[in-house]
């Protein structure tokens, strides 16, 4: 089994300068974008782009993966758009795009994307799926309690 080395450093994406690059990128960005502020400063910061845009992000990302890196994003679903245009002007290349949804017969809430450094065979054909959180009674669907399954008790 491989060995990982997690590390949590507190920096701005933009002026953080490490001495080696990165395999993988996993980040919930700043959603908000031109959208009511919340009094609160601190859920102010945390939840709207006005200190790290879409395209900070991308830009970043991409200087500090190594050549075989990775970036996963989760992002409001209506910023996936957007984002894939960014992730492909700045050399990215989208592997896989998973829709989720609060229910199955509501528009997608969220979207994670996965884009590598290198082009590969789920790059022609990325992988695109969905999730569906909620079933039809209001618990979780089948597919979410597998996927959580070794989190809950």
């Amino acid at each position: 089994m491989p060995k990982f080395q997690i590390s949590n450093f507190v920096s701005r994406l933009q002026d953080w300068k490490p001495q080696t690059k990165y395999d993988l990128i996993v980040s919930n960005p700043p959603y908000f974008q031109n959208s009511l502020k919340n009094p609160d400063k601190g859920r102010e910061l945390a939840r709207h782009t006005d200190t790290l845009s879409y395209a900070e992000l991308i830009h970043h990302s991409v200087r500090l993966l190594n050549e075989n890196g990775q970036l996963a994003l989760i992002l409001p679903a209506e910023a996936e758009t957007e984002i894939r245009a960014l992730a492909q002007n700045a050399g990215l290349h989208l592997t896989r795009a998973t829709r989720v949804y609060s229910k199955e017969n509501k528009p997608p809430k969220r979207v994670l994307l996965a884009f590598s450094i290198q082009p590969g065979q789920t790059c022609i054909s990325p992988i695109e799926d969905t999730l569906v959180l909620e079933d039809e009674k209001g618990g979780r669907s089948a597919a979410y309690s597998e996927l959580c399954r070794e989190f809950y008790l």
